[in-house]
C-alpha cells in the first residue's frame, strides 16, 4: 500500500514517475525491487523531495517501467532536465523581441488582454486582416506582462505567410532548446516533442507569443494550456477551430488614434499645420496601422512634401496601393499573401466581390458574381472571412471589404478576369430592383416573382446601397434604358422613405438617361419625381418648383394628359408654399379637373385633396371640407384596390387637409382630433416625415387649445423624428413652439 502523499509540490519528473508506476497498477515496493532502488528514494523522487533521479537511476528506473521509444526519450529528457537549476534560459532564437514604442490606441484590447491572464493563462488569439497590427498587440502585452510569468518568456515567428511556414516539428526544437533540453535529448517527432514540452512546464509560469501563425494545426502542438501559462497567438486567420481558445478581434484603429499614430512619425506640429489633409489621409489608409505607417514614413522621408501632397496622389483609387509604400513596409504584398492563402474558389469569388458595387452583400450577390452553387459560395465566403480578406457586418449574412483589400480585389479582378463579368451584377440588380419596386405601385398584385410586398421592402432595404450604385455605374456606362426604368419604378417605394436614399440624385440620372434615348414622356415623369424629392428631401422648394414647370412643359408638348395632371397637382401644392397661392390655386384646379386622366384612384384622390388645400387657401373653408369627405368616403370605398400602407398614407393625408381647414377656422380641438388620427396612420404605414408634420400640426393646436401637456408630447415626439438635416427646419418650428408652453409643474 503507498503512503499517503505529502502535500509538498511534486517534480515534473516526480509526476512523470507516479504516471507511469500507477498505469502498471504497482506500489512503490514493486517498482523498488524492479529497479533496485530504494523505496524512500522512489518517495523522494514522487513527492517532489528529489528534483529529478540521476542518470543511471533514470535509466534503471526506465527499464523496470518496460518504456520504450518516446516514452524512453521523453522519461530520460525530463530527467535530465530536472537535474537543471535555476529558470530555464531565454535563449536568442526565443526570446521576447522589442515591443513597439508608438503602439496607438488599443487600450480596451491590451485591457483585455490582462484580463485573460488574470483568469488563469490559457490561449488567446489575436486575430485580424494583415496590417491591423497584431503583432505590435501581442508583443507590447507580452513585454507588459512578462513580470507575471518568472518561469520565462518566449516567442517563435511562425511565418504563417511564408510559401513555407515553419512545421511544428522545427517550433518544438527551439522552444524545448530554449528550455534547456539539449541537442540530444530533443524526441525525434513531432507528438513526442509536443508531450515533452508540456511535461516541461507543468507547474511554471511560463508565456509564450506564437506570432503570424498559419492555421490551427500548426499551432495545436504548441499551446501551453496548463494553469499559470498563458500562450498569446496572432494570425490573420481567424483560427475558429482552435478549441478553448479565446480570441480578440482587432479593428482598424479609430480617427483620433490613427491622426496620433501619423503624428509620432511626423511630429505634432506637421500635422497640427495641416489638420484637414491629416484626417483625410488617415481615411485614405482606412485607419490600418501599417498603412498609416507607411504614408507617415513616406512624409518623413520627404520634409518638403506637405501631407495634402500625399492625399492628392492617394486619392486615385487606381493607384492608392501603389503609393502605400516606403522601403521594404508595402501594403501589397501583405494582401497578396492573404490571397494567395485560400483555396482557388475562394480567390475567385473575392476578386469577382470587387463588382459588387455597395458598401455590403449577401450570398446572393456572391452566388451571382461567382456562378457557384449557394453551398460552395457559403463554404468560400466563411473561407474569406477566416483569411480576414472579408468581414462581417452587425447584420447577419452580410459581408463587406475593408477599403484597402476592396481596392486589391478590384486590382486581382482587373488582373484575372473579363471585365465583362462585372456586368453581371450590374443587370442582377438593375432588373430585380426595378421588377420589386413596381409591387409598391398602387394597384399592384400583392404578390409576383419576388414575393409579399413585405419581402419586398426587406430585399430593397437590405440591398438599397448596391442597387443605388448600380444605377450610377450604369448611368456612367450609357445604360440610359435601365437607369430610367430602374428610376421609374422607384417613385410609389420612394414614398415614406424620403431619407432613407438620395431620391434626388435617383430620379434626376433617371430623367437624364431618358432625355438621352428621347423618351420625353419618361423623362416628364421623372422630372415630376425630381420635383417631389427636391422639395421632400432637400427642403428646397425652388429647386422644385423648376422641375415641375419643365416637366409640365415637356409634357404638355408631347400631349401626355397623366404628367401634366401629376405637374398640375404638385404645383398647386408647393406654389403656395413659395408665396404664390393665385398661380397655386390655378394649377391646383386644372390638376383636379384632369384627376380622370390619372390610372390609379389614389393619384386622384391625391389631385382632389390639393385642391381642397387650394379652396381653404382662398378661404372656402365648406368647399373645402366637402372636397376632402369626399376622398374619404372614396378612399373607403376603394381600400381594396391599394394594398395597406397606401390607404391609410391616402387617409392620413385627407385628415390632415381637414385638420387644417378646422385650424384656420380656429377651431382647436378639432383640428387636434384630425391631426392625431392623421398621425397615427401615418406612423402605422411606416411614413415618418408625414407622421413628423401631423404631430408638428397635432402640438399647435394643443397649445392654442389650452392643453399644455398633449401639446408638449406632440412637439417633444417631433424634435425626436426631425434628426436628418433636411427635417431641421420642422425640428426648429417644434422647439420654437415648445418654447411658448409654460414649464412643466
Amino acid at each position: 500500500m503507498d503512503p499517503v502523499e505529502s502535500e509538498e509540490k511534486p517534480s515534473v519528473f516526480g509526476k512523470l514517475l507516479l504516471e507511469h508506476r500507477r498505469a502498471l497498477n504497482w506500489t512503490q515496493e514493486r517498482l523498488a525491487v524492479a529497479s533496485g532502488l530504494s523505496v524512500r528514494a522512489l518517495r523522494e523522487l514522487e513527492r517532489g523531495r528529489a528534483k529529478a533521479a540521476q542518470q543511471r537511476s533514470a535509466e534503471v528506473l526506465a527499464d523496470a517501467l518496460g518504456l520504450t521509444d518516446g516514452d524512453r526519450e521523453l522519461f530520460l529528457a525530463v530527467a535530465k532536465q530536472g537535474r537543471r537549476r535555476g529558470p530555464a534560459p531565454e535563449t536568442a532564437t526565443c526570446a521576447l523581441p522589442s515591443p513597439i514604442t508608438d503602439l496607438c490606441g488599443r487600450e480596451d484590447e491590451q485591457a483585455l488582454l490582462s484580463a485573460r491572464a488574470a483568469e488563469g493563462g490559457g490561449v488567446v488569439a489575436v486575430v485580424g486582416q494583415a496590417g491591423v497590427g497584431k503583432t505590435a498587440l501581442a508583443m507590447a502585452a507580452a513585454d507588459r506582462l512578462r513580470p507575471d510569468y518568472p518561469d520565462g518568456c518566449f516567442a517563435v515567428d511562425l511565418r504563417g505567410m511564408d510559401e513555407e511556414p515553419l512545421s511544428a516539428r522545427t517550433a518544438l526544437d527551439r522552444l524545448l532548446r530554449a528550455l534547456g533540453v539539449g541537442a540530444g535529448q530533443v524526441p525525434a517527432t513531432e507528438a513526442d516533442r509536443s508531450a515533452l514540452l508540456r511535461v516541461l512546464v507543468d507547474g511554471r509560469r511560463i508565456l509564450l507569443l506564437l506570432d503570424n501563425a498559419a492555421d490551427e494545426a500548426q499551432v495545436r502542438p504548441l499551446l501551453l494550456t496548463g494553469p499559470g501559462c498563458l500562450t498569446l497567438v496572432t494570425c490573420r486567420r481567424t483560427l475558429a477551430g482552435l478549441e478553448g481558445a479565446r480570441w480578440v478581434a482587432l479593428d482598424p484603429l479609430s480617427d483620433a488614434d490613427a491622426i496620433v499614430l501619423l503624428a509620432g512619425i511626423l511630429g505634432a506640429d506637421r500635422v497640427d499645420a495641416e489638420p484637414g489633409a491629416a484626417r483625410e489621409l488617415v481615411e485614405l489608409c482606412g485607419y490600418l496601422p501599417l498603412a498609416v505607417r507607411i504614408a507617415g514614413n513616406r512624409l518623413a522621408t520627404r520634409p518638403r512634401w506637405s501631407l495634402a501632397h500625399l492625399v492628392e496622389r492617394l486619392r486615385d483609387e487606381r493607384t492608392r496601393l501603389r503609393a502605400l509604400s516606403a522601403g521594404d513596409l508595402r501594403l501589397r504584398p501583405a494582401f497578396d499573401l492573404s490571397y494567395r492563402g485560400v483555396s482557388t474558389g475562394a480567390r475567385s469569388l473575392f476578386r469577382r466581390l470587387a463588382t459588387v458595387p455597395g458598401s455590403s452583400f449577401g450570398p446572393e450577390l456572391a452566388a451571382v458574381v461567382s456562378g457557384a452553387t449557394d453551398a460552395d459560395v457559403r463554404e468560400y465566403l466563411d473561407e474569406l472571412v477566416d483569411a480576414s480578406l472579408l468581414q462581417t457586418t452587425a447584420e447577419p449574412d452580410r459581408y463587406q471589404f475593408h477599403d484597402l483589400i476592396r481596392l486589391f480585389a478590384g486590382e486581382r479582378f482587373e488582373a484575372e478576369e473579363d471585365p465583362a463579368a462585372g456586368d453581371l451584377v450590374l443587370t442582377h440588380l438593375l432588373d430585380k430592383a426595378a421588377d420589386t419596386a413596381r409591387l409598391f405601385f398602387p394597384e399592384a398584385p400583392e404578390s409576383g416573382r419576388f414575393g409579399s410586398r413585405a419581402d419586398a421592402r426587406t430585399w430593397l432595404d437590405a440591398e438599397g446601397d448596391n442597387w443605388v450604385a448600380a444605377q450610377r455605374t450604369a448611368a456612367r456606362k450609357g445604360w440610359h434604358r435601365e437607369v430610367a426604368d430602374l428610376a421609374a419604378a422607384m417613385h410609389w417605394y420612394s414614398d415614406g422613405r424620403s431619407q432613407q436614399r438620395p431620391w434626388w440624385e435617383i430620379f434626376s440620372l433617371g430623367a437624364d438617361s431618358a432625355n438621352a434615348v428621347g423618351d420625353v414622356v419618361t423623362e416628364a415623369k421623372l422630372l415630376n419625381f425630381l420635383g417631389w424629392a427636391r422639395h421632400v428631401c432637400l427642403d428646397d422648394t425652388e429647386g422644385a418648383v423648376a422641375s415641375h414647370r419643365h416637366a409640365l412643359d415637356i409634357a404638355t408638348r408631347a400631349g401626355d394628359r397623366t404628367e401634366v395632371a401629376w405637374a398640375n397637382i404638385y404645383l398647386g401644392y408647393i406654389l403656395r408654399l413659395v408665396g404664390q397661392p393665385a398661380e397655386a390655386f390655378g394649377h391646383a384646379e386644372r390638376g383636379y379637373e384632369l384627376a380622370g386622366e390619372l390610372p390609379f384612384w389614389t393619384g386622384q384622390c391625391s389631385a382632389r385633396n390639393v385642391y381642397g388645400h387650394a379652396l381653404r387657401e382662398a378661404g372656402r373653408h365648406a368647399e373645402a371640407l366637402a372636397i376632402h369627405r369626399a376622398v374619404l368616403e372614396e378612399a373607403e370605398a376603394g381600400k381594396h384596390d391599394a394594398y395597406p400602407d397606401i390607404h391609410r398614407m391616402l387617409t392620413s393625408m385627407t385628415l390632415r387637409g381637414m385638420g387644417d381647414v378646422h385650424a384656420a377656422l380656429a377651431e382647436w380641438q378639432e383640428a387636434a382630433g384630425l391631426y392625431r388620427t392623421s398621425r397615427w396612420l401615418a406612423w402605422e404605414a411606416g411614413f415618418t416625415p408625414v407622421e413628423a408634420i401631423c404631430a408638428l400640426n397635432e402640438g399647435r393646436a394643443w397649445r392654442k387649445a389650452g392643453a399644455v401637456e398633449e401639446a408638449r408630447e406632440c412637439l417633444t415626439l417631433v424634435v425626436e423624428l426631425s434628426e436628418e438635416p433636411a427635417a431641421h427646419a420642422r425640428r426648429d418650428e417644434a422647439l420654437a413652439e415648445l418654447a411658448l408652453l409654460p414649464a412643466p409643474s
